[in-house]
């Protein structure tokens, strides 16, 4: 894969960086600075290189028309304090704004531009709309760095084609990335655990159907975790359930059993009244759910004390593990245990521990916990699974 050492040299070029600043906001408040803040590294290095740096994003789904409240403009703020120095916004992408906010760059200078998803042909599915867009983009640069690791999964205009429109690179956010994710799918360290988490089994199905034969544990919580439960014959009350995917569970099952991986479910859940803050909660055996005060109405929203205590000393006792999903409905305080249990025992890990992006690092940092504590918190949830699917990235084959 090409790399930033790949390119001439670049003082007083124009280099166009696709960053991933899609951070959530409350109004105009960041409420997670994370992708920022790891975005911030190759444009230093290029900006150090006296390159005239071009940034450009995405933020939200606003369906190809302008809206206010998608607008980049509170993450272009955020950069220019991580970077320490001004950094202009253009209120538009490939227009008269954009346009005269690169001509008036001067070595070293950065400029956002406004968010690439105003313009329908950055998602189309037309391959020549698509190219259409990534030539005007082109128009603005010389060089163009892939560094949004968060949507190399996706073909669309900035991604694939923009790539192939000007010399380009990857940079070191993407390298990072793929540095770690190989590492866990070719040479990892063993005891590997793999912990997955999150609403759906059908989410994960490529990843635990990938990854089963090269880990030693799987460890399954949230919301996942009752269709695996019904698969071993248990009723799971109101909790979330994919009944299509019952005998798919069963197969991983079997086939773990197989491979001698270990499979360790929650032997214990948190039961709610309803969904929400104000609901009532009973701790209930995972095999008997409706045994709960709630009975058949009864909603798992957590894995309970017991499971998040044995799923810490797993996770603890193993040399490298990944996680990806939270354990229960995090947001909610009385549902937190268990993903707070998971995220501490990462910490503790003494080898490789890998947060895998999209709500586990939002996750994780909602409860307290900073980055450095973590080998490495992913910037892209869906990217990460993708690749550890097996799956062949448009963004980064492109840059090969």
């Amino acid at each position: 894969m090409r790399t930033l050492a790949s390119l001439p040299n670049l003082d007083g070029k124009r280099v166009i960086i696709r960053c991933d600043l899609n951070v959530p906001l409350d109004g105009s408040k960041i409420t997670d600075d994370g992708r920022i803040v790891a975005s911030v590294p190759t444009i230093k290095h290029l900006t150090g290189l006296g390159a005239k740096v071009i940034v450009i994003s995405h933020l939200g789904r606003p369906d190809g028309t302008p809206d206010a409240k998608y607008s980049l403009e509170p993450a272009a703020a955020r950069l220019g304090e991580l970077l320490g120095q001004p950094v202009a916004f253009a209120t538009d992408t490939v227009g008269v704004e954009a346009q005269g906010a690169v001509k008036a760059l001067a070595s070293g200078g950065v400029a956002v531009l406004e968010n690439l998803r105003f313009n329908a042909a950055e998602t189309s599915k037309d391959a020549g709309e698509r190219e259409a867009f990534a030539a005007q983009l082109a128009e603005l640069g010389d060089f163009f760095v892939s560094d949004g690791f968060g949507v190399v999964h996706r073909k669309q205009a900035s991604v694939y084609e923009l790539a192939k429109a000007l010399p380009s690179a990857a940079g070191l956010l993407i390298e990072k990335e793929l540095d770690v994710l190989t590492r866990l799918t070719e040479t990892p360290e063993r005891p590997y655990a793999v912990v997955l988490g999150g609403s759906k089994v059908s989410d994960k199905l490529g990843v635990i159907d990938h990854l089963l034969p090269t880990v030693n544990k799987l460890l399954v919580g949230g919301g996942m975790v009752f269709t695996f439960l019904a698969a071993q014959g248990h009723k799971v009350g109101a909790s979330l359930l994919e009944k299509d995917q019952i005998e798919t569970c069963q197969n991983y099952l079997k086939r773990a059993a197989e491979l001698g991986v270990e499979v360790i479910l929650p032997t214990d859940i948190v039961v709610a009244s309803k969904f929400g803050a104000d609901a009532e909660v009973a701790i209930t055996a995972a095999d008997a759910i409706e045994g709960s005060p709630f009975g058949a109405t009864g909603l798992g929203l957590d894995i309970g004390p017991d499971s998040a205590a044995a799923f810490a000393e797993h996770i603890k006792g193993s040399k490298t593990v990944f996680w990806n999903g939270p354990m229960g409905v995090f947001e909610i305080d009385k549902f937190a245990g268990g993903t707070r249990a998971v995220a501490k025992a990462l910490t503790e890990v003494p080898g490789l521990s890998v947060v895998g992006g999209g709500d586990s690092a939002a996750a994780v940092r909602i409860l307290g916990f900073s980055d450095d504590q973590f080998g490495h918190i992913s910037t892209g949830g869906g990217a990460s699974l993708e690749f550890l699917e097996g799956k062949k990235l448009p963004g980064l084959e492109v840059l090969n």
